[in-house]
C-alpha cells in the first residue's frame, strides 16, 4: 500500500525558467540511469525477495527512489513554466516562440510541442522510457552488484548535470538526489557482503582450472600488469597456443547424431558442396566485363572522331 504526502523530500527552487535545461533533466526522469528505472528495479526485486531484511530495504530504497522521481520531475516541470505557456497561447511570434524554446542548440522544442512542457516519461533525446532498462535477474548476489552500479552511473548523470546549470535551488535539490545515490550505494554494498559466500554469485562454484586464470589476449603496446592479472593473484597465460584449446584436447567442435538426423544431414551436404574446381562468372564479373568494354571503346583513337556520315557520335 502506497500514501502519497504532498510535501517533496527535497525542497525546490527554481530561480529563472529554462526550457533546454529541464530537457537535459528529463535523462533522469525517463532515461536508463533515472528515478523510474531505480524505483522499478528495486520494487521488483523487494517483491520476489525472501530475505526480510533485503525485502525491507529495497522496498524502502524502491520507494525514496519515486519520491526522487517527484523531485526530479518537479523541476523539469518549473524549468518549463515559461516555455508552457507561451506556447500553449501563442503571445509570441511563431519565430520568437521557436527561438525560445530551441535555443542554445537544445532539444527542447520536442518535448515542448509532443509533451507541453511536462516531464514526459522520455531521456533527453526523446527516447521513451521502456522496461529494458531493468535488468534484475533474481539472485541477490548479482543483482545487488548491479544495484550498486546503477547507482554509481546516476551519480555521475547528476553530476554532470549540476555543472550545466548555475541555478542554486537547482543545484542544491541535484545535490541532494546525487547524495542520495551515495547512500544507496553504501547500503545495497553492506547488504552483498552480509551474504556469507557472496563471490561468485550463484551457487555453483567455478571449474577450479579456469577461476584464477587471466588470458592475455590483446598483446602489444600497452600491456600492462596490475592486481586484476597479477602472478599473485592471477595465472598469467599469454601464449597463443596455451590460450586456444585450454582444456588440453584439441579445440574442435563434434556432435553425435542419430540415425535419423546424419543420413538427410549429409544429404544436404552433398547437395550444396561446393567445387573449388570452377571459376563461374557471375553478375559481377559481367558488370567489370562490360565496364572494361566501354572503357576501352572510349579511349581507343576512333572514340572522339566522326562517323563518315558526317553525323555526330553521341554516347
Amino acid at each position: 500500500m502506497f500514501a502519497h504526502n504532498k510535501r517533496l523530500q527535497y525542497t525546490v527552487r527554481v530561480s529563472q525558467t529554462n526550457p533546454g535545461l529541464a530537457n537535459l533533466m528529463l535523462e533522469q526522469f525517463g532515461g536508463p540511469q533515472g528515478e523510474l528505472a531505480a524505483a522499478c528495479r528495486y520494487f521488483t526485486q523487494a517483491l520476489g525477495e525472501d530475505d526480510p531484511g533485503r525485502k525491507d530495504m529495497l522496498m524502502d530504497i524502491a520507494t525514496e527512489e519515486l519520491s526522487h522521481l517527484e523531485v526530479i520531475g518537479t523541476i523539469v516541470g518549473m524549468l518549463n513554466k515559461g516555455a508552457k505557456g507561451v506556447l500553449a497561447e501563442g503571445n509570441l511570434t511563431e519565430a520568437e516562440m521557436y527561438r525560445q524554446i530551441s535555443g542554445a542548440g537544445n532539444d527542447s522544442h520536442v518535448t515542448q510541442v509532443l509533451y507541453g512542457g511536462g516531464p514526459a516519461l522520455v531521456n533527453s533525446a526523446g527516447v521513451p522510457w521502456t522496461a529494458a532498462y531493468i535488468d534484475t535477474i533474481g539472485e541477490p548476489t548479482a543483482d545487488l552488484r548491479s544495484n550498486i552500479a546503477a547507482e554509481a552511473r546516476a551519480k555521475i548523470v547528476y553530476e554532470r548535470l549540476i555543472n550545466l546549470t548555475d541555478d542554486p535551488g537547482v543545484k542544491e535539490a541535484l545535490g541532494f538526489l546525487m547524495t542520495r545515490e551515495i547512500a544507496h550505494q553504501k547500503s545495497f554494498e553492506k547488504a552483498l557482503y552480509a551474504i556469507a559466500g557472496n563471490f561468485p554469485p550463484g551457487k555453483l562454484p567455478g571449474v577450479p582450472a579456469f577461476s584464477s586464470v587471466y588470458f592475455n589476449m590483446s598483446q602489444g603496446e600497452g600491456d600492462t600488469r596490475g592486481p586484476w592479472n597479477s602472478d599473485e593473484n592471477f595465472s598469467y597465460v599469454s601464449e597463443r597456443d596455451e590460450q586456444a584449446a585450454a582444456d588440453g584436447e584439441d579445440g574442435s567442435a563434434s556432435v553425435i547424431l542419430k540415425k535419423e538426423e546424419s543420413k538427410p544431414l549429409k544429404q544436404m551436404a552433398d547437395r550444396t558442396l561446393s567445387d573449388p574446381s570452377t571459376n563461374p562468372v557471375t553478375g559481377a564479373d559481367l558488370g567489370m566485363m562490360a565496364e572494361t568494354t566501354a572503357d576501352s571503346a572510349l579511349s581507343s583513337p576512333e572514340a572522339g572522331s566522326a562517323p563518315a556520315s558526317g553525323k555526330k557520335k553521341t554516347r
